[in-house]
């Protein structure tokens, strides 16, 4: 067991053997039979032993902590008998660890709710019947019941008409959301409408929720926010501490004043208000669909000036999307969506998924596709509704109908189009590209009012690709054709002018990530390397969390600092008044506790948002 752990387990004895000595102490004394200072020194020892423990396993791993005061404070009361004080500063500093510990669970309640959120079981359809399962037996393919209320135990599509979910859990957002048959829809929402069906795309392990809880996981057993990061002013407040008790002493030649300045300066606001507020951060930030891995991060991400950005599946939705349907004939533009899905649901590929999910969107009746016969990589033929419909690549199509050449390509940069014939006649072409996210030209604009001096391109895609999709938008600099190494160089190029938040969301994008002050993947499937690699993972995959995880972050900080500056001005104001001799051990005793309870109650106003 370790020491920490040791704490823990003997925390609450601690805090009761105290306490009890101290009342006893004081009851001894009130009824005038004596004792009272044996008492109190009994109560404070068990707490001042523990605390010497934890001092020299700090200072063995070369690490300087301002629990030193607080020894010395209650060392210093012992010596010069100023019993009651150390048994006060004893039972407040055991007291003090137990807020933190309090602290700590409120702080993490967004955390922990989204853990305590996990399915176990799921209803599945098996004939005409029902079965309960456990939610290791799902497998992609089943149909499951989704009842009011349910969790969506895995990824999967929506095999009935509508449903509504709440997302409110993974997104932060308090309205449920419609969404309509055929929709791909994630786990870890909530039934908020009238039970529906879905179909099974993954197993559970390998499904959108259990991608966010490993990470969960992963960020709780992180001691970084937790860790005291004051520490790094120890030393000077252990000098101005040290000299303020000795100037104290040496003038009034009291030393009851020294030992009066030293219960002051037992530091809980340093120990305290910064990992309270990190914590209280990093749940705020949970709640809105954003994991931060650590208190680190959130410190990086509060300085953040410079933005990268991979295109494919971060600046766009990273799956083709119909933009444009061309007529070449006969044939109505919603006419011909409706022959080419009605196809296109016999075939596997991604581009049949997008076109079968867009015409059922357009409300289109899809029928059963006849003598289907499919050329691998190629096309598809066969038969909707009596009608012979063909699709497929431009030369494939142009080759089956016998024509010397297709007609003239008018593609874009990006764009692929897929041809259609139907009985026999070239009909038209469907028009696909991977287009920008929704409101990424306002997110532009709302990220450099949030102080991103420099927003960059860093993209696999060929240059003239890239160029076609980011036109318009304001990038400072635009890098194309890029392999996994170069966009490395490109952050540790923008590092030179400042901190750097990297965003990507794909294998290649991992060591970009990790190279920058802040990698932010998107979306949380499955184990993504670029999700393991990062230090923030987008729950969702929109792009725009981005801006509630700087607002978060820098709020934090802010308040962590507020918490910081007041509490240690308010303690040394407290030191002054005790090497005046205006204030005794005790009431300095008191006074710091007041002061701890106070600045832990404005730290954990980072949970608000």
């Amino acid at each position: 067991m370790s020491i920490g752990d040791l704490q823990k387990a003997l925390r609450p004895g601690l805090i009761a053997w105290g306490a009890g000595g101290l009342v006893l102490g004081l009851v001894l004394r009130w009824a005038g039979t004596g004792g009272a200072a044996t008492v109190w020194t009994g109560a404070t020892l068990p707490v001042l032993a523990m605390l010497l423990v934890e001092i020299v396993t700090t200072l063995r791993r070369g690490e300087f902590g301002l629990d030193l005061v607080a020894a010395l404070s209650m060392t210093a009361a012992l010596v010069f008998g100023e019993t009651l004080a150390a048994a006060v500063v004893a039972l407040m500093y055991a007291g003090g660890q137990a807020l933190e510990a309090f602290a700590e669970r409120r702080a993490r309640s967004e955390m922990t709710a989204l853990l305590t959120r996990v399915p176990r079981k799921a209803i599945r359809h098996r004939g005409a019947a029902l079965e309960e399962v456990d939610l290791d037996a799902v497998r992609p393919g089943d149909r499951l019941l989704i009842r009011r209320g349910d969790v969506l135990p895995v990824d999967g599509a929506l095999a009935s008409d509508i449903a509504h979910l709440d997302l409110s859990a993974l997104t932060g957002e308090p309205l449920p959301q419609r969404f309509e048959g055929g929709a791909e829809l994630m786990s870890g929402a909530t039934n908020a409408g009238d039970p529906f069906d879905l179909l099974a795309r993954r197993v559970a392990a390998e499904s959108t929720f259990a991608g966010i809880v490993r990470l969960v996981q992963q960020a709780q057993a992180v001691r970084a926010p937790m860790a005291r990061l004051a520490d790094r002013y120890a030393l000077g407040f252990l000098v101005l501490t040290l000299a303020l008790a000795g100037a104290a002493w040496g003038l009034s030649g009291d030393p009851v004043r020294a030992v009066a300045v030293l219960v002051v300066a037992t530091p809980c606001p340093l120990i305290l208000a910064v990992p309270v507020a990190l914590v209280a951060g990093l749940s705020q930030a949970a709640k809105q669909g954003i994991l931060i891995k650590s208190g680190r991060a959130l410190e990086a991400l509060a300085g953040i000036s410079a933005l990268v950005l991979d295109k494919t599946g971060t600046l766009t939705s990273g799956q083709p999307g119909l933009i444009e349907i061309r007529e070449a004939g006969e044939v109505p533009a919603e006419e011909l969506l409706r022959l080419a899905a009605a196809l296109e649901q016999a075939s596997p590929h991604t581009i049949a998924e997008m076109l079968v999910a867009e015409a059922r969107r357009r409300h289109l009746d899809l029928p059963k596709p006849e003598a289907v016969r499919e050329t691998a990589g190629e096309g598809v033929e066969g038969r909707i509704d009596g009608r012979a419909v063909l699709l497929g690549g431009r030369g494939f199509v142009a080759a089956q109908l016998g024509l010397a050449a297709p007609p003239k390509d008018g593609a874009g940069p990006g764009e692929v189009t897929v041809a259609v014939a139907v009985d026999g006649r070239w009909a038209g072409e469907l028009v696909l590209a991977d287009t920008l996210r929704e409101g990424i030209e306002g997110l532009f604009a709302a990220l450099r009012a949030a102080g991103i001096a420099r927003i960059v391109l860093a993209t696999g895609d060929r240059p003239d690709v890239a160029e076609a999709v980011v036109d318009g938008l304001g990038f400072e600099a635009v890098h194309a054709g890029l392999a996994p190494a170069d966009k490395i160089g490109v952050v540790l190029a923008e590092r030179k002018a400042g901190r750097v938040m990297m965003v990507g969301d794909g294998v290649n994008d991992a060591p970009a990530l990790a190279a920058a002050d802040v990698g932010v993947a998107m979306g949380a499937r499955g184990a993504a390397a670029s999700a393991e690699a990062a230090d923030v993972v987008l729950l969702v995959d929109r792009l725009d969390r981005v801006l509630p995880a700087l607002a978060i972050a820098r709020r934090t900080r802010r308040i962590a600092l507020q918490s910081v500056v007041a509490g240690i001005g308010l303690s040394v104001l407290g030191m002054l008044a005790a090497a005046l001799g205006l204030i005794v051990p005790v009431e300095g005793a008191l006074l710091q506790e007041l002061i701890d309870v106070a600045v832990v109650l404005n730290a954990l106003r980072a949970l608000r948002g």
